[in-house]
């Protein structure tokens, strides 16, 4: 991820990029030039180039900090609220096996909250409160490792096919010994 816990900039890090903006609108009105703003505050041109449009618009309060850009939909109290309906297993909800998928909870908020997320929603506001995809430690207990060994060394030959004979390639689109 981009941030540390997909959360976005933090508190401080925020007021330390407002500050580079309000430094940089200062040496716009001294007449700068963008590449050599953009060296001495160690940002990319094209950051410079938007800071000066949205300046020449509306001035240096315009490049002032808007605050974070939407609040989290559920709060710190309702995500504990889900993380012990999420305690309570996928059982507890209906569904016949022990697999949180983000379907489920997704399906889950809706009941318990009547709130809509999308698929990717729940997964960045897990990943924002410290949860991780997760793969089972252990193999399942029902597997049988006979039938595997017999399903590779039988069914996947014939589903893979066929491998072209190892040839020495030709640049030309006609072999040299064709009529």
């Amino acid at each position: 991820m981009r941030y540390p816990q997909g959360g976005g900039l933090t508190a401080e890090r925020q007021c330390k990029r407002e500050e580079l903006r309000l430094q940089a609108a200062e040496r716009f009105a001294r007449g700068e030039g963008s590449t050599l703003i953009a060296r001495d505050l160690r940002v990319s041109v094209r950051s410079v180039q938007r800071w000066r449009h949205t300046w020449a618009e509306g001035g240096p309060r315009s490049l002032r900090s808007q605050g974070p850009a939407s609040l989290p939909r559920l709060s710190e109290k309702q995500f504990a609220q889900l993380e012990s309906e999420l305690a309570k297993g996928p059982a507890a909800h209906g569904w016949e096996d022990q697999r949180w998928t983000l379907n489920r909870v997704k399906t889950v908020i809706g009941r318990r909250f009547h709130l809509t997320y999308t698929i990717q929603g729940v997964r960045k506001l897990l990943v924002r409160n410290g949860w991780s995809c997760q793969v089972p430690a252990r193999r399942a207990m029902e597997r049988d490792d006979d039938a595997v060994a017999g399903w590779v060394k039988e069914v996947w030959p014939r589903a893979e096919g066929q491998r072209r004979p190892v040839e020495p390639g030709w640049s030309s689109r006609t072999k040299p010994a064709s009529p």
